[in-house]
């Protein structure tokens, strides 16, 4: 009996963490996805999708040690202070930590026009924390530190 009790303990355990294995999958394809419309969408200045992507809530420390909200954000997008000729970022590592996801990696852009470093690469770290508002990932939190300019 005691056998048969923990052979379907370890049957039950065996399909709850392929379960949750295979969710996390899921998850971390979605979150790629998310991270991807977002650095395009910044590439674009989409101010429209950006809605949709990111948290009215959101706080971000940018690389010129300021503290922006949501509306300063799309201020500064519309105004061209975040404008780039070109924006890659790779992902490094995603944890999903108590519903929240967790991305860090490093970015490769070059900013245009009337903006800080214009013409120049610059190479950044980041963290952007995702978490769910009513059933969607939308990114909550960022900061990101330059650690070269060429």
């Amino acid at each position: 009996m005691k056998l048969t009790t923990l052979f379907l303990l370890a049957v039950f355990l065996f399909f709850f963490f392929i379960d949750s294995f295979s969710q996390q999958q899921g998850d971390e394809a979605l979150i790629r996805k998310l991270e991807d419309k977002e650095r395009e969408a910044i590439l674009k200045s989409d101010t429209a999708l950006l809605h949709e992507l990111m948290s009215q809530k959101i706080v971000v420390q940018n690389p010129e040690n300021e503290i922006l909200g949501f509306q300063q954000i799309m201020d500064r997008i519309k105004k061209g202070k975040i404008n780039y000729a070109s924006f890659e970022r790779r992902i490094d590592n995603i944890a999903f930590i108590n519903g929240i996801a967790v991305v860090m990696g490093l970015e490769t852009l070059v900013p245009k026009a009337d903006t800080q470093h214009a013409g120049k690469a610059v190479t950044r770290r980041f963290t952007n924390i995702w978490t769910t508002e009513n059933g969607k990932w939308k990114l909550t939190a960022r900061q990101a530190t330059i650690i070269s300019i060429n």
